[in-house]
């Protein structure tokens, strides 16, 4: 394993924690990708087509009590958390986690705060997040302090390579498991985007929302008749209909949105400048954002303060076994993006998974950390 050199206050900080009477340090740090190929042979939204997923995952010992965390990016994040990350969290104390965030954003200074090097710091915090609770033996959520008992969910997906029939299959598998919202794809083909929503809202019936997804497909300019279309068939959310790093365009489709129809982005703010800037040019209704990109659980519980102070509510994106945490403590939250891919993933690599109940994921107080364990046997089909 590499070894980097530590800024000069970093050894500080470790002879201090040496001496403070701390009796724990963690020993072992282990990044591991996998890649899964998708169900069908490919799948698509509006801007992207690909054919499998990748998902590195992060393992923190300390003695005999491992922490689990993960991200979904390219598997070279692993190489990333080996070279850069884990000298500064080997040795660390397991409990200090704020201190070894910020060790962690100095080391990737001059990767830059964002992209691969913001996923690879979201898995290890998150790991860093288990692991304590796990040392304390209480379930992560009651760690972080819960604000409610379970977090609200909307079944996505609906990408747009199904077939009409594929389609309602997967919408029919979000309705028996009693989720009151929906989203599908968007963009890909304007002109069969309303025939789809069609579908859907016909088969959820006028009780369940109907949410779409653009993935920034569109201009502003088609934006804007795309918006009042959607709305007229029923739909209250649109998510990024152009791509979120034009926040002015974002902002200006927000601001001449119909009512009843929110717009929602942020699921690519590496940092809270980037989120900030979202909410500061009033370019959302909602502010979204990914626990395994932003920061880990670290920089998400500060995403929530972010919202809190302007008034804006916030809808978590995907990761559910991670987001149910996290997200229960968190004021703002509207919901999670229970997302077929990332809900398949999990339970192919990982025991522990949840099970949406009345529309929502709780987590089990009976189990520490966040209650999962990596199946090394399943998983080792898809180590990369």
């Amino acid at each position: 394993m590499a070894t980097v050199p530590q800024r000069a206050d970093a050894g500080r900080h470790r002879s201090s924690r040496a001496t403070s009477g701390a009796q724990r340090s963690i020993d072992t740090v282990r990044a591991t990708a996998y890649t899964i190929p998708t169900e069908t042979d490919e799948e698509s939204d509006g801007t992207l087509v690909w054919d499998s997923t990748s998902i590195v995952v992060v393992e923190i010992g300390c003695g005999e009590v491992r922490g689990l965390g993960y991200t979904y990016a390219d598997p070279t994040v692993a190489s990333l958390v080996d070279s850069k990350l884990a000298p500064i969290v080997q040795g660390s104390d397991p409990l200090e986690l704020q201190r070894t965030w910020a060790e962690m954003q100095v080391q990737i200074r001059q990767l830059g705060h964002s992209g691969l090097a913001a996923m690879a710091v979201s898995a290890v915090d998150i790991a860093l997040w288990d692991l304590k609770a796990r040392l304390l033996g209480v379930c992560l959520a009651d760690l972080l302090g819960r604000y409610r008992d379970a977090v609200p969910i909307y079944g996505s997906g609906g990408f747009c390579n199904l077939t009409p029939e594929q389609l309602r299959d997967q919408v029919r598998g979000w309705m028996q498991a009693d989720i009151p919202r929906v989203k599908i794809k968007v963009g890909r083909d304007p002109d069969a985007d309303p025939e789809r929503v069609r579908l859907v809202r016909d088969l959820v019936g006028p009780d369940v929302e109907v949410f779409v997804d653009a993935n920034g497909a569109y201009t502003p300019h088609e934006a804007f008749a795309h918006a009042e279309r959607f709305r007229e068939l029923g739909v209250s959310y649109l998510e990024e209909p152009v791509s979120s790093q034009d926040v002015a365009g974002m902002a200006e489709v927000t601001r001449r949105a119909p009512p009843g129809l929110a717009v929602a982005a942020g699921e690519y703010g590496w940092n809270l400048p980037m989120l900030e800037e979202l909410l500061g040019a009033r370019a959302v209704h909602i502010l979204q954002a990914d626990v395994t990109r932003c920061g880990g659980i670290t920089n998400l519980l500060r995403v929530d303060g972010l919202c809190k102070a302007r008034s804006f509510p916030f809808s978590a994106h995907c990761a559910p076994a991670v987001s149910a945490h996290v997200c229960c403590a968190m004021e703002t939250v509207l919901h999670i993006e229970y997302f077929a891919d990332h809900v398949r993933i999990e339970r192919i690599l990982f025991d522990g998974t949840l099970s949406p109940a009345g529309g929502a994921l709780a987590p089990d107080r009976s189990r520490p950390g966040l209650g999962l364990e990596l199946c090394r046997e399943r998983a080792a089909e898809y180590e990369v």
